[in-house]
């Protein structure tokens, strides 16, 4: 994976795990966020709490990058990568099936959120058109 790919400061991942969308699942946890570079950076955290040796945090790591590199090209995304205590157990299959899963789940909701209101796909809601018991003074 090249280096321009990687999501290498502390600045990036801090901007990431506040403002990017997150999914998780048994595995792992998944947090998207636009990058507007065109392709996918990446990121991935094993932590001591899951694993206390570091050649088990790293070998999980390396499973990541791999299956991440399996589920082809996403776009302009920062995607952090986090596992869970039963990644570390899981198959290749399970493992590459779950990054892939998740990761189309988290880019499919942050585009949702990033789109501005009335875009494509997303309702625009008509503040003139509340609902009963909505609105400023509605009593009946």
């Amino acid at each position: 994976m090249e280096r321009s790919w990687r999501l290498r400061k502390g600045l990036e991942f801090d901007t990431a795990y506040a403002k990017g969308t997150v999914t998780n699942g048994p595995l792992l946890v998944v947090r998207a966020m636009p990058n507007g570079v065109g392709h996918p950076r990446w990121g991935y955290a094993v932590g001591k709490r899951i694993a206390k040796s570091a050649v088990v945090r790293n070998r999980a790591r390396r499973r990541l990058r791999e299956a991440a590199a399996a589920a082809g090209d996403v776009g302009g995304w920062d995607l952090i990568v986090t596992a869970r205590a039963r990644a570390l157990e899981a198959g290749w299959e399970e493992l590459s099936g779950a990054v892939r899963r998740q990761v189309r789940r988290a880019t499919a909701l942050g585009a949702r959120e990033a789109a501005p209101p009335g875009a494509a796909g997303t309702p625009e809601r008509d503040p003139g058109q509340d609902g009963p018991g909505e609105g400023h003074g509605a009593t009946s």
